[in-house]
Order: C-alpha cells, then structure tokens, then sequence
C-alpha cells in the first residue's frame, strides 16, 4: 500500500511541474525572455505530468497552435492510462518484486 501512496506523490508533483511549466513558458514568451525547449515540455509530460501540462496549455492558451502539443499530449496521457490499466491488471504485485 506504502508504494502506491508515493506513486499518487509523484504523479502529483509531476502534473503540479507541468501545470508550472507551461505558465511559466508562457510568461517568459510574453516577455520575450529564454524559452523552455518544447522537448521539455512534453518530457514532463512523458515522465507523469501530462495532466498537469494538457490543464496548463488550455487555461494559459500556450502551444494550443502547435498540433503536435494539441495531439501529442492527450496521447502521452492515454498511453499512461493504459500502461497503469495494465499493471493494476498484471498478476504481479508491486510489493513482491
């Protein structure tokens, strides 16, 4: 049960970062400031904070031009659905590896 609590922690702060990430790529684009590498983005997105970065992208209205962010996101997201799907029906438990 314990691994699954930090797993909740860290999709949580992941989605926080990718939530913080496209404001904060948004704000410096408006300040004509150094830019976040879109490669980063959707690597916080990749690693668990897709989320947070597709809540992000529509609210702060950043890279929603881009169809590759528009497209990619959502199925970054679905491919992480379905890789959680997959282990919650694996026959083999998180505890006893």
């Amino acid at each position: 049960m314990r691994v699954y609590i930090w797993i909740a922690a860290y999709v949580l702060v992941m989605n926080v970062i990718g939530f913080f990430s496209m404001y904060l790529d948004k704000r410096k684009a408006r300040k004509k400031l150094w830019r976040i590498p879109e490669a980063t983005l959707f690597l916080i997105a990749l690693i668990g904070g897709s989320i947070g970065s597709i809540v992000g992208m529509y609210l702060f209205r950043h890279k929603t031009r881009h169809w590759y962010f528009v497209y990619g996101l959502p199925v970054i997201l679905l491919l992480q659905i379905g890789a959680v799907i997959a282990l919650l029906l694996s026959p083999i438990e998180i505890g006893t590896i």
